[in-house]
């Protein structure tokens, strides 16, 4: 039988701002007037052919991007006959958006663990990626909350996760280097001290990255 195993947040942690986490409900008509005065300062005239409604679309772009489907909870499955088998999934690719200059990354995630008695539904990976994506972010940050994410499902720390990322502040603006990469990486308890189960999932994160 499938066990619902809620994530590491606690009832107070979810009460605290989290960083990277929208804290207020969010007014889609106040933030479609801010970008028909962000069009007038940017000298564009918000009511000319091709701009109608272009205030009210970013709005709702800007709302559902905010508001992720959730990922309080990730099914588990029953596998009692498993014994050291490495799990890793990978091809996770997500767009966020660069807290600094509120520009798109996108990051291809690759994670891996060693189950005991139970895998996770894999399906539950993709969606807690993108839960914790769809907010501002840095990379940094993503890579350990989807870690912490993992470590809290099953309960132990034997979790891996590898994250690369494009990210468009570094492509399209200052230095403006196309071909640049930002890798990230978390190695928890096995894979922090067992060197050859961390270079199998290095490696297998590097072909998924290919």
């Amino acid at each position: 039988m499938p066990n619902s195993i809620a994530g590491p947040e606690t009832a107070l942690d979810a009460a605290l701002p989290v960083p990277g986490q929208p804290a207020a409900a969010f007014d889609t008509g106040r933030v479609a007037s801010l970008i028909s005065q962000l069009l007038v300062e940017l000298g564009e005239d918000p009511a000319r052919e091709g701009l109608v409604g272009t205030p009210d679309r970013v709005a709702a772009w800007w709302s559902a991007f905010l508001s992720p489907d959730g990922a309080a909870t990730a099914t588990c499955f029953a596998e009692s006959q498993l014994a050291d088998q490495l799990v890793i999934v990978g091809g996770m690719s997500v767009w966020s958006l660069c807290e600094h200059h509120m520009l798109p990354m996108n990051l291809q995630v690759t994670a891996g663990y060693v189950p005991e008695g139970e895998v996770v539904g894999l399906s539950k990976f993709g969606r807690i990626a993108a839960h914790f994506a769809g907010r501002l972010q840095v990379q940094e940050r993503f890579t350990e909350q989807f870690a912490e994410y993992i470590t809290g499902v099953i309960g132990r720390k034997d979790v891996a996760v590898a994250v690369r990322g494009v990210h468009l502040c570094m492509s399209m603006r200052g230095v403006r280097m196309e071909a640049a990469r930002t890798t990230t990486l978390h190695s928890g308890g096995r894979f922090a001290t067992d060197p050859l189960l961390n270079q199998q999932f290095l490696a297998a994160a590097q072909w998924n990255a290919a």
